[in-house]
């Protein structure tokens, strides 16, 4: 039986009823890919999964969200959805408003959105309205916005988005036969890690599992307001996806983290920007810069003398978004190019050389 999308697949676990109209571009299903490498270099017998979000429709987890937060919205009357967005909400909004025939409009932090994102929202017909400022700010327009009639906010500050979201928890569980022992994701507005923690614990109080994850979540060094413990004005990182200072669902992260007795930390740009490479060059899994985070995160800990992680653990990473999100940055970061002129024996030198 085929793939029916999130809404379907998981109908009874969701706030849906059967006049719902399903607004679905079959999202959902992501695989659950072993990462050899990467336990390896972890060590003590850890085994290690990339829950691969990339591989939704338009390449980000944001649409287990939208699927049901357009669905619910058009179903309460709404012609028109809005959200702020550094680029895979846009996306995501853009995609579903438009299979849904509503109007859409992202409000985007100018000049701090990655171009692969930015094209998704235009190429969807969505309204991009570029602000002065950052996400937070972008994200103050749209809560103003909100109470207009017909205008529906799509943002993670709608419940319907971590109802939906909370689903790719569900499939972890289906795949392993029960939850890992550590879930690990990288934190931005802070809504993805607050929905795994539903997602798991819906399923252990069902019985549908015998445990629950520790949730361990790593923001970037400078956009790390959780860690810190308060609000940053003028966040920064080259992980625009999590290039926010004052996350919507900063309560629900606290609380999936303190009550898995989990761990929030810090990772560099530095540090994302090698798990990024390394990735793709060693498990061929390419993802954005954001969904690096969590890799990063846990090599950190790794090398760390009071590593948190115990031996023989079952992790799981989700890496949140499709390298092709952001292009320029692995186009940058990347070992260059190589330049060579169009002989034989000049080419298969540069083949067959060892530049490691």
């Amino acid at each position: 039986m085929s793939w029916r999308g999130v809404i379907e697949e998981f109908r009874g676990h969701l706030p849906v009823t059967g006049s719902t109209p399903v607004v679905t571009l079959l999202e959902g299903n992501t695989p659950l890919i072993p990462a050899p490498k990467l336990a390896a270099r972890l060590g003590r017998g850890r085994k290690l999964f990339l829950k691969y979000e990339g591989l939704n429709p338009t390449g980000s987890f944001k649409d287990r969200g939208m699927t049901l937060a357009i669905s619910l919205a058009l179903e309460r009357g709404a012609h028109t959805v809005i959200c702020a967005s550094t680029g895979n909400t846009s996306a995501a909004a853009a995609a579903y408003a438009t299979r849904a025939g509503m109007r859409c409009a992202v409000l985007l932090p100018a000049k701090k959105i990655a171009r692969g994102k930015l094209a998704q929202a235009l190429m969807h017909g969505a309204k991009a309205i570029a602000l002065k400022g950052n996400f937070d700010d972008a994200l103050r327009v749209v809560r103003e916005l909100g109470n207009e009639p017909g205008i529906a906010i799509v943002n993670s500050i709608n419940p319907d988005r971590i109802q939906g979201q909370k689903t790719a928890a569900f499939e972890i569980v289906r795949d392993l036969g029960d939850a890992p022992d550590i879930h690990a994701l990288p934190v931005g507005n802070a809504g993805n890690i607050t929905a795994y923690w539903k997602g798991y614990g819906e399923f252990f109080d069902q019985g549908l599992s015998r445990k629950r994850p520790a949730m361990f979540g790593f923001q970037a060094a400078g956009a790390a307001p959780i860690v810190l413990g308060h609000p940053v004005k003028d966040p920064e990182t080259i992980a625009t996806a999590i290039r926010i200072g004052d996350p919507a669902s900063w309560e629900g992260a606290a609380a999936a983290i303190r009550e898995s007795g989990g761990h929030i930390g810090t990772v560099t740009d530095e540090e994302i920007l090698a798990a990024h490479y390394w990735l793709a060059s060693n498990e061929g899994v390419f993802v954005e810069p954001a969904s690096a985070a969590g890799i990063a995160g846990l090599l950190k800990l790794a090398a760390s003398p009071e590593c948190p992680i115990p031996d023989e653990a079952r992790i799981v990473v989700t890496v949140t978004g499709h390298g092709l999100k952001d292009p320029d940055v692995a186009i940058d970061n990347a070992p260059g190019l190589i330049k060579c002129r169009a002989d034989r024996d000049k080419v298969l030198k540069k083949i067959l050389a060892d530049d490691k």
